[in-house]
C-alpha cells in the first residue's frame, strides 16, 4: 500500500527564525534575507531563556537600522517546562517569546 505524499502549502506567508547563541547580526541577516526573497510577508522570531534578549535586540536593530518600514505586529510570551538536566531531579520552567515582524 503506497502512502500519499503530504500536501504542500500553496504559499509561505510566514517564516520562523529560532534565536539562540549567535550574535544578533546573524539573525538580522536572516530576517533581511527572508524579506528580500519576496515570498514572506511576515517573519517570526522565537527564543527562550537567555536568548530572549538577543531576539529583542535583533528585532530592534532590524527595525531601526535596516528595514525602516518593518513593524512589530505581535508579541507573545509564555513559559515552557523543560526536563531536568543531568544530575537534577526537578524539571524547570523557561520563559519564551515570539516576536512577529511584518513589512508595512
Amino acid at each position: 500500500m503506497a502512502e500519499k505524499p503530504a500536501p504542500k502549502p500553496a504559499s509561505k506567508p510566514s517564516d520562523v527564525i529560532f534565536v539562540g547563541n549567535k550574535p544578533p547580526m546573524s539573525y538580522v541577516l536572516a530576517i533581511i534575507t527572508a524579506f528580500s526573497s519576496g515570498e514572506n510577508t511576515e517573519v517570526t522570531l522565537k527564543a527562550r531563556g537567555k536568548a530572549i534578549t538577543t531576539a529583542v535586540d535583533t528585532a530592534e536593530i532590524t527595525r531601526n537600522r535596516f528595514i525602516k518600514e518593518l513593524r512589530v505586529t505581535k508579541i507573545g510570551i509564555g513559559t515552557e517546562e523543560m526536563p531536568p538536566r543531568e544530575g537534577e531531579t526537578r524539571s524547570r520552567m523557561v520563559s519564551t517569546i515570539e516576536i512577529a515582524l511584518s513589512k508595512a
